[in-house]
C-alpha cells in the first residue's frame, strides 16, 4: 500500500518538529451496494496488494455478522 505524499511529509513534519499533536489517516476504496453478492467482494479483492476490507454476511446464515478481514 502507498502512502500519499503529503500524509507522510506531515508525518515527518510531526516526528521532527511536533507540529502536530494527532494524525488521523483514512482508508478509502470501495463502497460495495447492499444487493452486492460475496463474488462481488471478493471479486475486488486485489490478488497482488494488501487490503482491510469489511464485509456483513447475511446469505444463508440465521443471523447477520459484521466480518473485518485483512486481505
Amino acid at each position: 500500500m502507498t502512502v500519499n505524499d503529503e500524509c507522510k511529509l506531515k508525518f515527518l513534519e510531526l516526528k521532527a518538529k511536533r507540529s502536530f499533536r494527532i494524525i488521523i489517516l483514512k482508508i478509502e476504496e470501495k463502497l460495495g451496494q447492499p444487493e452486492e453478492s460475496y463474488e462481488d467482494f471478493t471479486a475486488s479483492l486485489p490478488a497482488d496488494e494488501c487490503r482491510y476490507a469489511i464485509f456483513v454476511t447475511d446469505e444463508n446464515c440465521q443471523k447477520s455478522e459484521i466480518l473485518f478481514i485483512s486481505w
